[in-house]
């Protein structure tokens, strides 16, 4: 009897998030780990036992596994080259998942599996022109150009979170030895820092006090203080959404697509991010690319990466 489900599993900078997926993309249960980040294999046990879980909650047999992670990949050989956020350089993760699950696996970047979530079922669906970005503990992307995945000569294409929107900014978060990413205005942790400087600086905003009474400042209640109204939380997103569209501007240039699609954890502040990165995008990026192009939320949310890597899981079935 053929399998009846997957485990797609999306591995970012600081969480893990393991699905036991049907046919049909529904999920039947939900894994959460944080990403241990000492060593290779403490992040693999991280993997293994989430899987184990889900495995475990699953009614039907599991076919594969698939695996979404924050690195360059070299998805022939399931080998992970470099990762920005993660010590799995030249890991081979295929390989040593498989191994350990007796199960087959595939393992592509985070961001393309996010991609493909989106462009087979979600948000930018029969559009063979798409921009992918995932922002969350940084950004990654994803590119489909005439209807096939961009990858380069090496697997280390659409690195799009790595575009330059200020020569003289920040160094870049990870091992990136830029400055002035994209990702480094725009991310969680940038969210964050911006929030507590903002927050300082008002200390009577619903943000200042919570600032003052001990909370962590983080991107999760940034949004949650901004969509109840908090001017200080909302600004800080608007500023988010303003740089945002400022590195969309240059892609839509580059690659003229049909749909940006924007997810991650950061797309839950919805259109108080994406409505200031149309405005950009409407005054700098050039005609007709600008009119033509939608900049969307993804359908799928954060769950955008662990259903496309179950989907990339179906296709070895």
């Amino acid at each position: 009897m053929a399998a009846g489900c997957v485990i797609g599993v999306d591995l970012g900078g600081t969480k893990l998030l393991a699905g036991t997926v049907d046919r049909d993309l529904r999920v039947h249960h939900r894994a959460y780990r944080l990403a241990r980040t000492g060593d290779a294999m403490a992040v693999f046990d991280t993997i293994i036992e989430a899987v184990q879980e889900a495995r475990e909650a699953s009614d039907e047999e599991v076919g594969a596994v698939g695996l979404g992670i924050p690195c360059l990949v070299d998805v022939a050989r399931g080998v992970a080259m470099t990762c920005n956020h993660l010590p799995l350089d030249d890991a081979p993760v295929a390989d040593l998942i498989s191994e350990r699950l007796g199960l087959p696996v595939v393992v592509d970047n985070d961001a393309t599996a996010a991609l493909v979530a989106e462009t087979r079922h979600g948000a930018a669906a029969g559009a063979a022109n798409v921009v992918m970005l995932t922002i969350g503990t940084g950004i990654g992307g994803g590119l489909l150009v005439d209807g096939r995945i961009v990858r380069g000569v090496s697997g280390a294409a659409a690195e799009l979170g790595h575009i330059v929107i200020d020569e003289n900014g920040p160094p870049c978060p990870g091992r990136c030895p830029n400055h002035g990413c994209l990702e480094a205005y725009v991310s969680g942790p940038a969210l964050a820092r911006e929030g507590a400087r903002l927050a300082a600086s008002a200390p009577d905003s619903h943000l200042g006090r919570a600032l003052a009474g001990g909370r962590e400042v983080s991107g999760p209640l940034m949004t949650e203080l901004a969509h109840d109204g908090d001017v200080v939380a909302r600004d800080a997103i608007a500023l988010m959404g303003t740089r945002l569209g400022i590195g969309i501007a240059s892609l839509v240039n580059v690659f003229n697509p049909e749909v940006v699609v924007i997810g991650g954890g950061l797309v839950g502040a919805g259109e108080l991010l994406l409505a200031p990165a149309r405005d950009v995008v409407a005054r700098r990026a050039l005609a007709p690319a600008r009119d033509q192009v939608r900049i969307v939320p993804a359908r799928f949310g954060e769950e955008s990466g662990m259903l496309g890597a179950a989907a990339l899981a179906f296709d070895l079935l």
